[in-house]
């Protein structure tokens, strides 16, 4: 065992380049190398003395992984150093240019209009896409055999009973049940809603809505449309002005349509604003009486505002884009555009 450590130690020491060294550990550790052998040999060994032999092969073991390893780091830095002195890296070179997706430009509008409201101290709040009749319509004031359903034109599940939800109201009617008539809410529910609709440049089955809740004491239109000032600003610009048009929503009395000033031509009439000079971006309402008293809440004591935006529509308006497909395309020629520092 002294001579293979002697040989061990002068062939390492004389070995010049990876392969050679590869050929020595199958000469020495290989299947029939000879520190393998020794270990075959094991069964030939008197009792007495199989313990001191197998420390010694495995001293011998040791050893020549150990001077393996520095060989083999000494040969790994050699090759390395010797490719760096023949390549050269011109740095002058373009680089690859690597196209790259973007968040979404619905996320991004979305999560504008969530810093806003949650700087007013509004909650963010999410619900089920899939939703019970009682929750998507009757609470919120729409009876079953109602024409507003037609009108939503929902898609059912099960029975008529269980449905993709056609609005994010059905969150509102949740939150409220949770407050159990005590305790004021404020809250938005952006999510996705389904409606029978076909898919062209300004329709879609699916689509994001932006919903939003307030119910305390003594709450009016004024306060209604304070936030909504407040919203159309940050997202518009501060010169916007904001308008309410009476309307009908079963869900809220009195119910408004909210136009904005156009932004395009200020006023003065253009494609955006089809000449009116006002685009419509939402509706909204004070809360129905029966909405709150179905919900737990006592109407003679606590009122209440709600409102709802289509996010592809304020994308589409504060963008100035022309179809709604495009937020949901993967073409990276396309989606490069949603970049959160060129939009």
């Amino acid at each position: 065992m002294e001579n293979i450590k002697t040989d061990i130690l002068k062939d390492l020491e004389n070995v010049k380049n990876m392969e050679d060294l590869n050929q020595l550990k199958v000469k020495y550790i290989g299947k029939k190398g000879i520190i393998t052998m020794l270990y075959s040999k094991m069964k030939d060994i008197s009792n007495e003395e199989k313990k001191d032999y197998g420390m010694k092969i495995n001293e011998l073991k040791n050893l020549f992984n150990e001077k393996y390893s520095e060989k083999q780091v000494e040969f790994e830095d050699k090759l390395i150093n010797e490719k760096l002195e023949k390549e050269a890296i011109d740095i002058s070179l373009p680089a690859i240019k690597v196209l790259n997706g973007a968040p979404n430009i619905l996320e991004k509008l979305i999560e504008e209009v969530e810093e806003v409201f949650m700087s007013m101290g509004y909650d963010v709040v999410d619900g089920p896409e899939i939703e019970e009749d009682k929750y998507n319509f009757e609470m919120l004031n729409i009876p079953k055999g109602h024409p507003a359903r037609d009108a939503q034109d929902t898609f059912y599940l099960k029975g008529e009973e269980i449905l993709l939800r056609s609005q994010t109201s059905p969150v509102q009617v949740r939150t409220m049940l949770k407050g159990e008539g005590k305790t004021p809410i404020r809250m938005i529910c952006p999510g996705k809603t389904y409606r029978r609709d076909d898919d062209d440049a300004t329709h879609s089955h699916q689509f994001m809505q932006i919903e939003g809740l307030l119910v305390d004491k003594d709450i009016s239109l004024s306060d209604l449309k304070g936030t909504i000032d407040i919203v159309v600003k940050k997202m518009f610009g501060e010169s916007i002005e904001t308008r309410f048009r009476p309307s009908y929503y079963q869900f809220t009395e009195p119910s408004v349509e909210v136009d904005i000033s156009c932004f395009n031509c200020e006023g003065k009439g253009c494609n955006i604003c089809k000449k009116t000079g006002w685009i419509t971006i939402a509706g909204a309402g004070i809360v129905h009486p029966n909405v709150l008293k179905m919900s737990g809440y006592d109407p003679k004591k606590w009122s209440g505002f709600a409102f709802g935006f289509g996010a592809e529509r304020m994308a589409m308006l504060k963008y100035d884009i022309n179809d709604l497909r495009v937020f949901y395309s993967t073409d990276l020629r396309e989606s490069k555009l949603f970049d959160r520092e060129e939009v």
